[in-house]
């Protein structure tokens, strides 16, 4: 699995001009799964991103976890983030997971950081043409592979 994360302020997601998902200060998370992805990419990703200190403490330094800070969360599903670029100007998407096998991973990923921070995460719709929006807070914006875990 590979994520996006950054700090926001706000951030919401729209489909056909309604917003369908929202949150307020915590972050906005954009996730992509490729076929070799599993349960556990899923679990240990979610124990990484609640847990990672990225927040500001009460001296301005990044010391604070999302569950430290009672941030909220919102997830969209993103394919493009497997895109390889290698060859010529056109993205191929050949490891991007198709909907059969994403969408199962995906809501399991949902359910776990639930379970994992405690709160109601905020979502996108699946395979949508989304609208997102946001106030990246920083900005803080981190990438995360769980097949190059650095």
């Amino acid at each position: 699995m590979r994520v996006v994360i950054q700090r926001v302020s706000s951030a919401s997601v729209s489909v056909n001009k309604k917003v369908i998902g929202n949150c307020g200060n915590g972050l906005l998370i954009l996730a992509g799964i490729e076929t070799a992805d599993t349960e556990e990419d899923a679990a240990w990703l979610s124990t990484k991103i609640i847990n990672l200190r990225i927040f500001n403490d009460t001296e301005g330094k990044m010391n604070l976890s999302l569950k430290e800070v009672n941030g909220e969360m919102l997830v969209v599903s993103q394919f493009t983030l497997h895109a390889a670029t290698k060859k010529g100007n056109r993205p191929s998407y050949i490891q991007a997971a198709r909907p059969e096998q994403a969408l199962p991973l995906f809501n399991k990923f949902i359910a776990m950081l639930e379970k994992e921070s405690g709160r109601k995460v905020a979502t996108g719709e699946f395979g949508a043409h989304m609208e997102v929006s946001l106030m990246n807070d920083g900005p803080v914006t981190i990438i995360i592979d769980t097949k190059n875990k650095e």
